[in-house]
């Protein structure tokens, strides 16, 4: 399995968004969507403001891969589920990254219902 090298953690982990683009059926890349990206430990992580019924959340899961690109990185990832005791430090992230968006904006992607629209980005290995 592929991971994010440390330069890609750092880049896309700081980078202020992050534009995801999931897969269709056939294979090819839906319109990239822009959002917010934070790093937790060697992980990065996206979640649906707004609820499980985003657009991008519901093709994105339903596909399970797709491109991500910020910070001058992109990638191949898929689309994974977040364990729940990373939940908190994905919260703390957002807050120490965003919070001068102002409270409104940041809790749409923080606490209880935010948990359950979490999604990890793991990188796939590049076809040569």
């Amino acid at each position: 399995m592929a991971a994010w090298t440390q330069d890609e953690l750092s880049k896309v982990g700081s980078a202020d968004e992050l534009q995801l683009a999931s897969r269709r059926s056939n294979g090819s890349l839906r319109p990239y969507v822009t959002m917010w990206v934070v790093r937790v430990g060697d992980d990065l992580y996206v979640r649906s403001a707004y609820g499980p019924d985003n657009p991008w959340h519901r093709r994105a899961r339903a596909s399970g891969a797709g491109r991500v690109r910020a910070g001058g990185v992109e990638r191949a990832v898929t689309f994974a589920d977040t364990a729940a005791d990373v939940q908190e430090s994905i919260d703390i992230a957002y807050h120490t990254k965003y919070d001068r968006y102002g409270p409104a904006i940041v809790g749409s992607v923080v606490g209880s219902d935010a948990h359950r629209v979490s999604v990890r980005l793991v990188p796939q290995a590049e076809e040569r």
